[in-house]
């Protein structure tokens, strides 16, 4: 894996860090591939529970693409469509500390994770319509089935540059905090979920996906429900509230 992307897991919480800050964080095929790589490596660990998205440096938390190698022809919009797809679609939950500013599709790297953390005094922009790109269509759609339109348009049709505290309002962030307290911010809502019932976390979040783009497969998500409740993890939460302690859960 490319030192310009680290990878790392303690416990239940893996962590995977966009390490090139003299380049804003800007993903061409290199960083893309060795994303795609720890993303794979999550999938296939049962142990991982939440997987944490964060960037190096406090200016920039990425800048999407690269733009020298989309102009190149080196790098395709599908390379990245591909890897935030990966990212939206893990079973597990996944939180993006936005350590900085977000530019081009850094915002959708970031709105392919299941819960953002931003900072106070970053800003957004998407300038797709100022270089003269349309963005990728499954991205677009990404924008409006996180956002909604309005939102999506502010962002895309107008390039509007935004403070943090609008990314609050219109939902792109769903925490704000101070810089020093970003980290220990992530950290703890990662504890927090990781300490849940690792079933029942899975099933409502892919209840969740299809619900939001309106492909609820009722019997689908039934079984996933009927898993949870004869699972042994139901029973220990049982227990452990009887027993007034936390529950251990084991993802069985």
């Amino acid at each position: 894996m490319t030192d310009t992307i680290r990878y790392e897991c303690t416990g239940h919480i893996a962590r995977l860090t966009l390490n090139n800050p003299a380049q804003h964080n800007a993903l061409g095929q290199e960083q893309l591939s060795a994303i795609q790589s720890a993303l794979v490596a999550v999938q296939g660990d049962e142990q991982v529970r939440v997987l944490i998205i964060t960037g190096e440096g406090d200016k920039t938390f990425c800048a999407g693409a690269s733009l020298q190698q989309l102009g190149s022809g080196s790098l395709s919009g599908d390379a990245f469509q591909e890897t935030t797809d990966l990212i939206a679609e893990l079973s597990i939950p996944t939180i993006c500390a936005i350590s900085g500013n977000v530019y081009g599709g850094g915002a959708e790297l970031a709105l392919s994770c299941d819960f953002r953390v931003g900072i106070a005094g970053s800003k957004l922009r998407v300038p797709a319509a100022a270089i003269g790109l349309c963005y990728p269509v499954s991205g677009v759609n990404r924008f409006v089935e996180r956002l909604g339109v309005s939102a999506a348009k502010r962002m895309l049709l107008a390039a509007e540059e935004m403070p943090a505290q609008t990314l609050l309002e219109i939902g792109f962030l769903d925490y704000l905090v101070q810089p020093a307290a970003l980290k220990d911010t992530v950290d703890r809502l990662a504890a927090s979920i990781a300490a849940l019932a690792p079933l029942s976390v899975r099933a409502m979040k892919k209840i969740i996906q299809q619900s939001a783009a309106g492909t609820l497969d009722r019997a689908f998500a039934q079984g996933l429900a009927a898993e949870c409740m004869e699972s042994q993890d139901l029973q220990e939460g049982f227990r452990a509230r009887q027993e007034k302690r936390e529950p251990r859960f084991q993802g069985r």
